[in-house]
This record gives C-alpha cells, structure tokens and sequence, in this order.
C-alpha cells in the first residue's frame, strides 16, 4: 500500500495515512489559553482533518495525550468526553510531558484512526 501525505511541509505532515489508518498530531491554535480552551481547539482540528482523512472521530483507534500539568486532567477529559461518541471511546493514554514545543502549550494529541470504508 502508498502512504499518502496531506498538509506535508520540511518537517511534518498533518496527516499521514497508510493500509487504511491515518496518523494524526495536533497542537492548540493560542498557546496563551487555559487547558481546556486548548483542548477544545485540538479537537476542532481534529474533526477537520479526520474528514480530509476520510475517518471521524467515531473511528478512532488510538489516542495519546501529552500534558504539560497532571492537573490540567480533569479540564481535558470534560472537554474530550463532551467530544467523542458514546460508545466510541479509543484505547488512550495520558501522559505528563516537561514541555512541549512552545512555552504556552499545555497540550498535545496524537491520533490514529480508521479510514471509513
């Protein structure tokens, strides 16, 4: 099978998709905000480039979430679980990070997904 790039620049591509799975990372748009605005951010991205992948969020496979603060869990998961489909919840994991790529950033995701067929 081909992979298949989508917004791919020197150093990344939004989405890589490969034997029906698309690879996704996606970081808040304002690194001043709280957790939970960032968080909703993520996800608005995120519904944005499943569909360009061909997948939903009802499709997702796996999660991992990066966070700059443990405390900052429980805004996150009252965010992401107002997002994702009952029923549809994806294997997760939540880990805390020293940092991430800039300083105002108190999260990252990273998604994999199937392609709808």
């Amino acid at each position: 099978m081909s992979i298949q790039r989508h917004g791919t620049t020197a150093r990344y591509s939004d989405i890589v998709v490969h034997n029906g799975v698309a690879y996704i990372v996606e970081v808040p748009a304002t690194e001043t905000a709280d957790a939970a605005t960032q968080t909703g951010e993520i996800l608005a991205s995120l519904d944005t480039l499943l569909a360009r992948a061909g997948s939903a969020r009802d499709r997702l496979l796996m999660a991992t979430i990066y966070l700059t603060d443990m405390a900052d869990r429980d805004a996150v998961n009252a965010v992401w679980d107002a997002w994702l489909p009952a029923g549809s919840a994806p294997s997760r994991a939540c880990v805390q990070v020293a940092a991430l790529a800039l300083p105002g950033w108190r999260i990252e995701i990273a998604v994999t997904a199937a392609i709808a067929t």
